[in-house]
């Protein structure tokens, strides 16, 4: 009985994880999701692991979680992994106010992202 399974999002030979709640704009996001596009997914983590940006941190987690969801749920070979899309948008924006002068107040502005990374399994080239 139930609900039938939804269908795949991604192709036979593709994984997918999605970061819903990361802290920080969605620019500053994309700027560390550029770093990593159609690069190899060992090459990707080795230049999120090293990279100076904040981002980086959170963007190689959703990495690596959708190389572990290749490797166990999708049975693809992690060593033959590339990153195929690595996108990012816009998600809540917390709204906080702070008191300035005269009475006043101004409001912050606290946004948060999503990145959504799809790995595919590369064809070995003969």
């Amino acid at each position: 009985m139930g609900k039938e399974a939804s269908p795949r999002k991604v192709a036979d030979n593709e994984a997918l994880a999605v970061g819903t709640q990361i802290r920080g704009s969605a620019q500053k996001l994309n700027l560390v999701a550029t770093l990593i596009r159609g690069r190899k997914a060992e090459d990707a983590l080795n230049i999120l692991s090293f990279s100076k940006k904040a981002m980086a941190i959170d963007v190689r987690k959703v990495l690596a979680s959708a190389i572990a969801n290749a490797e166990n749920n999708h049975n693809l070979d992690v060593d033959s992994l590339v990153v195929a899309e690595a996108s990012v948008g816009k998600s809540l924006s917390m709204k906080r106010f702070t008191p300035r002068a005269r009475g006043r107040a101004s409001r912050i502005v606290k946004p948060f992202s999503r990145v959504r990374i799809v790995v595919r399994e590369q064809q070995q080239e003969a």
